[in-house]
């Protein structure tokens, strides 16, 4: 059984039932790289579509465990700005899922304290994945619990790059000074304005790259890889993954 003590520190376990979590060093910002629903649709002779299904079922056990552990935000890569080269039908049917998601979770998820956010430009996304988006935004924004982030037609770059011309913009039109550009000034242009950076993020499936997920933000983030994939993913992995983050040393930059 897995058990959580205010005072407990970290410590060695022999296997997944043994371990303890520092409940007092639990990351404020978890972000994790969805992957794997399409390995193991095809470990099922499933089309992808059903991969990604079973993806969704894993977000609402994750996203409840993320909120009892005490995490404050959580970011989920959904559909990154590349992901539309896939083929039309998938790319269909991924939209299809996130309505469907929403409208089925909002109210628990709003029961529940959710506040449901969105990286990224969703200007391209259907018209009704927009106003499920923007309703269940609307709903719970005033909640006070764990927010989900869901990263859609999310691109790091795109994300710096969409920084740069509104600073270049605030520039011109004399809103700020050169010599106030720094990280704090640039980190208000993001997405991910008014939180903290990922403490650490997650990829299942065997894939140890980030995608172009987060590219600013993950300057000191840890990294955790699983070859899980994510609809395999469980709550005891996540808590693997923070027990995990607790046995590490984290100096950003400097000397302990």
């Amino acid at each position: 059984m897995f058990s959580f003590f205010k005072n407990k520190k970290k410590n060695n376990f022999d296997n997944d039932e043994n371990i303890e979590l520092d409940m007092n060093n639990i990351p404020k910002h978890v972000a994790i790289i969805m992957d794997g629903n399409g390995r193991w649709a095809k470990q099922r002779n499933l089309p992808r579509t059903m991969g990604h299904k079973a993806g969704v079922e894993t977000i609402r056990r994750i996203i409840k465990e993320g909120d009892r552990l005490g995490i404050k935000y959580m970011t989920l890569y959904a559909f990154s700005t590349e992901n539309w080269k896939r083929p039309k039908e998938e790319v269909g049917a991924l939209m299809k899922l996130l309505v469907q998601y929403l409208k089925q979770e909002i109210d628990e998820l709003d029961r529940n304290g959710v506040v449901i956010n969105v990286l990224g430009d969703i200007s391209r996304l259907p018209e009704e994945c927009i106003g499920e988006i923007e309703r269940a935004k609307e709903r719970t924004r005033n909640n006070n619990g764990i927010v989900m982030n869901v990263a859609l037609n999310y691109g790091g770059r795109d994300e710096i790059i969409r920084a740069i011309k509104a600073i270049a913009n605030d520039y011109k039109d004399e809103k700020i000074d050169i010599n106030n550009i720094d990280d704090s000034l640039v980190n208000n242009y993001l997405y991910t304005a008014g939180m903290p950076d990922p403490d650490i993020i997650i990829r299942p499936s065997g894939e140890q790259r980030l995608s172009n997920f987060l590219l600013w933000q993950c300057a000191y983030s840890e990294f955790w890889y699983s070859d899980i994939n994510w609809p395999d993913f469980k709550e005891k992995d996540l808590q693997r993954a923070i027990y995990d983050y607790q046995n590490r040393d984290r100096r950003f930059g400097g000397i302990k």
